[in-house]
């Protein structure tokens, strides 16, 4: 299960976050802290899984974004890191060539994408064609 899901950049601001798991919100942003240090600062050779506290955060770098998930430990990395890649090419397919601007200003939009692919911590939908055909519905009706 998705634990939570946050979009950082390098300087540490959290442009996206989104917590399947009831926290406060002074434990909200300690846990932003924490990641934004592990991440940003491990070595590129390395992995993109870390050992999280009791769980697994697992990361990928985008120009200047860090994508960063946190799953349970017995949870497959591959499978998630797949999904941190299919997320970024949807945004990128809507925006047609994301930026972090995009994700500021239409923040409504990357959450109706997130919510139409990840439901309460679960995987819902895995097709990138079923999610872009649903958004343009949802674009249509405004």
């Amino acid at each position: 299960m998705i634990r939570f899901i946050l979009l950082q950049n390098r300087q540490g601001k959290t442009r996206l976050a989104k917590y399947y798991v009831p926290l406060e919100e002074s434990e909200k942003h300690k846990v932003e802290y924490e990641v934004h240090r592990l991440v940003v600062n491990r070595d590129p050779k390395f992995t993109n899984f870390v050992e999280f506290r009791t769980h697994k955060v697992i990361y990928r770098r985008y120009a200047g974004l860090f994508f960063s998930l946190c799953v349970d430990i017995t949870d497959n990395e591959l499978a998630y890191l797949e999904c941190i890649h299919l997320f970024v090419e949807i945004l990128d397919h809507f925006f047609s060539n994301v930026c972090e601007l995009d994700l500021v200003f239409n923040f409504h939009k990357v959450y109706l994408i997130l919510d139409e692919f990840i439901l309460a911590g679960e995987l819902q939908e895995t097709s990138k064609r079923a999610i872009i055909e649903r958004m343009g519905e949802l674009e249509k009706q405004e």
